[in-house]
């Protein structure tokens, strides 16, 4: 799923929440400190981690592009 950002970035939980993943912040930050949230192929357990065009998130079996 292409998942399409306003700005030149946008940090990995609020781009969880943003795309549906998580309903909540909160939410969003134990899926990445539970080592759920795979970036550009490698778990990623930053949830601030600034994600840019083109990036790949993979969370519960689906994929997102950053467009």
């Amino acid at each position: 799923m292409e998942v399409k950002i306003q700005t030149e970035f946008i940090k990995l939980d609020s781009f969880l929440k943003f795309c549906g993943a998580a309903s909540l912040g909160s939410e969003a930050k134990m899926y990445v400190l539970d080592e759920l949230v795979k970036v550009n192929g490698e778990v990623c357990t930053q949830r601030g981690k600034k994600l840019y065009r083109g990036d790949i998130v993979e969370f519960n079996g689906e994929t997102f592009k950053v467009v």
